[in-house]
């Protein structure tokens, strides 16, 4: 048997390669937790050619992000994943602060303990999973997916060139990691989710913009024998000499996280962090933690960084100066355009986010359903969300850093730990990834005229779940999650007092021309499949019945013509909290929500304004009849 004919490669050495596609529709670079989950968007639709492809032999085992935000919990709600997430990971439910004894300020003592998440803010809650894990599950969902999409791995991106023209005018150059053999594959659209040192970035001319760090950080996931009481609660530690710990549990109730503050760093030698083992960041640590002890009896994963606050001037290829007459062929996401400390736990979330205000984006243009011109949107939006994430994690790093005042020498300076306590409740949105508010800068995001009628639902933030009663089945669950990650557009309609609106707008989107659900869905298509109509009644659902709702809530889908009875909801009495009053929907005259595809709330109207309604979607979407 013969083999090893273009080089050594590990592994089944007959198992032979895919041959890589001559075309696709998008091409995205990097699998991590950005280009997973971007991936894991496009598989549900096998007209899509989608190609994943990573420059590591395999998947991620080990280390590097572990937060997972309640927002992204709530984005995985839409894969059906969040179930999986919530039952293996670590809930942060508290967190506790140390500072040097007023006693004795060799030693550390607890000075305040705070709820993590502030109650109401989502259903879900702050979790630890390790990254690797949380990628397994997207790429889990990739080959369960109608696609049935794997990763290509040991392809590492070489280059790109943008033609002016053709079907597929992005030629991209991979490299086989084993072999060294180039190949070529020509794209539609290009996504480049390739980590800080992108060569995709580099491939459109973007410059990262910002500073470097001065001050380095050791991480350690260790399994430990200690007496430190709080060991398996989140804790921001401050030594009066040896420096900070923030100290994070991990999922499986033994492993533990340390963030160890290393101090300045030199800028004319940045390199030198490179000799610092995991013995001296493990000393360190058991300095800062005295009087307690830390025994560590097995290292997981070790790593020292420093990373400064920068964002990229742009996220696409399109330069300013062409912003007007041309479209983006080519995007970045996630680290490859904004880089941060880990210790607000916000990179891997807000990478993900990136990708899923993308993915809808690029399904939407390439089934048809939307104008190129809508992929613009995608870098004026998250461009501004990075750049809000850099001012936060600045702030948030200098005060992780810095050394605890010192009463007895105040001239020293410092951070009081009381105000670090208070940064870190003030901040509490933010890091639960809530601080999200797209403006109405582009066509997505409507004016907020209407928005008394429903205070709760802000347009520009997510769609902010609340308990509701399903209709037909007497099924209580969560509004919010209905929502799929299939670019559907969700029109939530809270019923007026008298039903009459609700009615009347039920009508006009099931038999009016005008209607936008009937502008804008494909013939044959099943009619919930560009825009999703759901009703929320006032009434309790014993109060209902199913046979007299309008026909717009009973479609009939798929092969057989099958009626849906799931699109209509009542107020969950057993919970105690009223959707209308916990959301703040006017009871007179009723409300439309209209809701994007990736959760977030894009206009509020009356349920009369059918024109409004129609003229809303008419600005991006492709009328189909």
């Amino acid at each position: 048997m013969q083999f090893y004919l273009n080089g050594y490669k590990p592994g089944d050495p007959t198992l032979q390669d895919a041959a890589l596609p001559e075309t696709a529709d998008v091409v995205i670079i990097g699998s991590g937790p950005a280009g997973a989950l971007l991936a894991a968007q496009l598989s549900s639709f096998p007209g899509i050619r989608t190609r994943l492809v990573e420059r590591r032999n395999g998947p991620l085992e080990l280390g590097q992000a572990d937060g997972v935000a309640c927002r992204t919990v709530e984005t995985f709600q839409a894969f059906g994943l969040a179930e999986e997430l919530v039952r293996e990971g670590y809930w942060v439910n508290e967190t506790v602060f140390w500072r040097p004894s007023p006693d004795d300020r060799n030693k550390i003592a607890r000075t305040g303990r705070v709820q993590d998440v502030e109650d109401g803010l989502s259903e879900f809650p702050h979790l630890i999973v390790n990254q690797a894990r949380l990628q397994q599950m997207l790429l889990d969902y990739m080959r369960k997916s109608p696609s049935r999409l794997e990763c290509d791995y040991g392809l590492e991106f070489d280059a790109l060139k943008v033609d002016a023209e053709g079907e597929y005018p992005v030629e991209v150059r991979l490299r086989d990691v084993n072999t060294g053999i180039m190949k070529t594959i020509r794209a539609k659209y290009v996504v480049g989710c390739d980590g800080a040192r992108s060569k995709v970035r580099e491939s459109i001319g973007a410059k990262l913009h910002g500073d470097f760090a001065n001050h380095a950080w050791g991480v350690v996931d260790m399994l430990a024998v200690t007496d430190f009481p709080d060991i398996r609660l989140k804790s921001a530690i401050q030594s009066a000499d040896e420096g900070n710990i923030l100290l994070i549990p991990r999922e499986g109730g033994y492993m533990v996280r340390l963030y160890v503050d290393l101090g300045e760093v030199d800028p004319n030698n940045r390199d030198a962090i490179r000799d610092i083992t995991q013995e001296q960041v493990i000393a360190t640590a058991q300095r800062v933690l005295h009087p307690y002890t830390l025994d560590v009896r097995h290292v997981v994963w070790f790593s020292v960084y420093q990373v400064g606050q920068r964002v990229t001037d742009r996220f696409d290829d399109v330069l300013p100066e062409h912003a007007g007459s041309r479209l983006p062929r080519v995007f970045i996401a996630g680290d490859a355009c904004h880089t941060h400390s880990a210790k607000a736990g916000q990179g891997m979330n807000v990478s993900m986010q990136d990708t899923f205000n993308l993915g809808w984006k690029l399904i939407s243009v390439l089934e048809g359903r939307a104008r190129p011109e809508l992929l613009r949107t995608y870098s004026t939006e998250r461009h501004a969300i990075a750049q809000g994430l850099i001012d936060f994690d600045r702030e948030w790093s200098k005060i992780m850093a810095s050394p605890p005042k010192d009463p007895a020498h105040p001239e020293r300076g410092g951070v009081d730990p009381a105000e670090l306590q208070a940064y870190f409740v003030k901040s509490g949105r933010f890091t639960a990834g809530m601080a999200t508010h797209y403006p109405p800068a582009t066509v997505l995001t409507a004016p907020d005229t209407h928005q008394a009628l429903a205070t709760g639902f802000t347009i520009g933030t997510r769609f902010h779940s609340a308990p509701v009663v399903r209709l037909a089945d007497a099924k209580p669950m969560q509004l919010g999650h209905v929502a799929r990650a299939d670019a559907a557009w969700r029109i939530y309609a809270f019923a007026d007092a008298s039903g009459t609106r609700l009615r009347g707008l039920m009508d006009f989107l099931a038999d009016s021309s005008d209607s936008p659900v009937r502008r804008f869905t494909p013939a044959g298509a099943d009619p919930d499949s560009v825009i999703d109509v759901r009703a929320v009644f006032q009434q309790y659902h014993r109060e209902l019945k199913v046979d007299e709702l309008p026909t717009m809530l009973l479609p009939p889908k798929g092969r057989f013509g099958l009626l849906d009875y799931e699109k209509a909801f009542a107020p969950d009495p057993k919970s105690g909290q009223d959707i209308f009053e916990l959301r703040g929907i006017d009871r007179a005259q009723g409300a439309i929500v209209v809701v994007r595809p990736d959760q977030y709330v894009a206009n509020v109207l009356p349920l009369d304004a059918h024109d409004a309604l129609t003229a809303f979607f008419a600005a991006f979407l492709i009328d189909r009849h």
